[in-house]
């Protein structure tokens, strides 16, 4: 009975719902498929600025949404140090060091390096929470990124990390571990009772606070291309890929803890290769950078890899 009260209180133990499958899937699904507006914001509209856009946006429906369900939108100071932080985190500094990560090395990496999130909030949940570790999660967590980079191959195969890339990488993993303490973060403010949609709102204005002192900082010209692909790729990316994906990200990761949810971390890029009918760069953050000169091969190269490489194993037969 104590065991049964135990996981019901832990997110990470108890059994999933259809709710939390649904959950999941539209965010693999949303992210997954966020490339396609990214691609087209490539143009005359520094990304930093673009950024910007998005959460400009993407912060008003989030109050909205959170005055509809009736959370409060007033907070004390000590609960905006939360909101200070995921803004700084996610929305902001993640998307920054990605930007930079993708000009010293190729999206296949960058994809490998996103998905070891899913390594990343087990390692910090038992370090800030005192989480148990699942042997399971992990090797599932391992396993996942494993298959990104054999996805990744024909692109990883030849690469060479010299000094630039080793900036890349670096820049990558810090990337990754911004968008792990966001979802530590998260956790901590759903456990003191936070309502997620208004967290989530005072989160983007500070994240879109930060990008804008960055852009400043940088001199960017703070433009709009007024052209339909790139303000539907706005519109996507701040109603869908913003509004309803987080909402749904950090729904899913107040449910099942964020070990699992990590899980997602992995899926992204799997659904950027198989829907790569345009030939162009599917990773989700790196897309809608400059210098995207790293052109990524179609999910059947990578199933022509398998093909080659298999072809006379062993369990195939005479």
């Amino acid at each position: 009975m104590q065991q049964a009260s135990r996981n019901s209180a832990d997110p990470n133990a108890r059994t999933l719902a259809p709710l939390d499958y649904g959950l999941y899937l539209t965010s693999v699904l949303v992210w997954g498929l966020s490339w396609i507006a990214m691609h087209y914001q490539v143009g005359q509209v520094a990304p930093a600025v673009s950024i910007i856009w998005r959460f400009a946006i993407a912060a008003p429906l989030m109050f909205t949404l959170a005055f509809l369900r009736g959370e409060r939108l007033r907070f004390p100071l000590a609960d905006h140090r939360y909101f200070l932080g995921l803004g700084a985190a996610i929305f902001s500094t993640n998307f920054l060091l990605y930007y930079y990560a993708s000009q010293h090395v190729a999206s296949g990496l960058l994809s490998v390096a996103f998905s070891l999130a899913s390594v990343g909030n087990v390692a910090l949940g038992a370090v800030v929470f005192g989480a148990r570790i699942n042997r399971r999660i992990i090797i599932g967590g391992a396993l996942g990124v494993a298959g990104v980079a054999a996805m990744f191959y024909p692109e990883l195969g030849g690469l060479r990390l010299d000094s630039s890339g080793l900036v890349g990488l670096a820049l990558a993993m810090a990337g990754t571990l911004c968008f792990c303490t966001g979802n530590m973060l998260s956790v901590a403010a759903q456990r003191r009772k936070l309502p997620v949609f208004a967290s989530t709102a005072w989160s983007m204005v500070y994240g879109a606070s930060f990008v804008t002192a960055f852009a400043l900082v940088r001199g960017e010209t703070f433009t709009i291309e007024w052209s339909a692909t790139y303000l539907g790729g706005l519109a996507y990316l701040a109603v869908v890929g913003s509004f309803i994906a987080f909402s749904v990200y950090f729904t899913l990761l107040g449910r099942i803890g964020a070990a699992r949810t990590g899980y997602t971390t992995v899926m992204y890029p799997v659904v950027a290769l198989l829907t790569d009918v345009h030939h162009v760069e599917p990773f989700p953050l790196s897309a809608i950078f400059p210098n995207g000169r790293h052109r990524l091969p179609r999910v059947a190269v990578f199933l022509d890899f398998l093909q080659e490489r298999f072809a006379h194993a062993p369990w195939r037969g005479a």
